[in-house]
């Protein structure tokens, strides 16, 4: 029974080194697969980072236009506001005017208009009396 027990001891050990050769070859072999996965990441790294510092001088260059915009833009609102103020200024102008010119003229034209019929009514009765 011993000469069985160190066969299968014999033939256990020779199967524990089949299986560590071949844990190690393995591991070998994702050690390589994790040695090329990593490489692949720093190309795919240092083909970002141009990327990223182009991005990011772009993004400033946007924001220092859009910061030099913003007063020429404010001064523009300025000029249309005081423009429209004017322009308001003016039609209620036009607006009062146009009212007491209006008024004047109706006015004129009715104090006419009572100055012809009184004339008128004058002749009439001035004929009358003159006949």
């Amino acid at each position: 029974m011993d000469d069985t027990l160190t066969v299968f001891a014999i033939i256990l050990l020779a199967a524990a080194t089949c299986l560590c050769v071949a844990l190690i070859i393995y591991l070998r072999k994702i050690t390589q697969s994790f040695d090329g996965l990593r490489l692949e990441v720093k190309s795919l790294s240092d083909e970002i980072k141009p990327l990223i510092n182009s991005t990011t001088q772009l993004s400033e260059k946007l924001h220092r236009i859009s910061v030099d915009l913003k007063e020429p833009v404010q001064k523009a609102k300025d000029i249309v506001n005081n423009v429209k103020e004017r322009v308001d200024k003016i039609l209620e102008v036009e607006e009062k005017i146009r009212g007491g010119f209006e008024g004047s003229v109706s006015g004129l034209i009715k104090n006419l208009s009572s100055v012809a019929t009184g004339v008128s009514t004058f002749w009439n009765t001035f004929r009358k009396d003159s006949r």
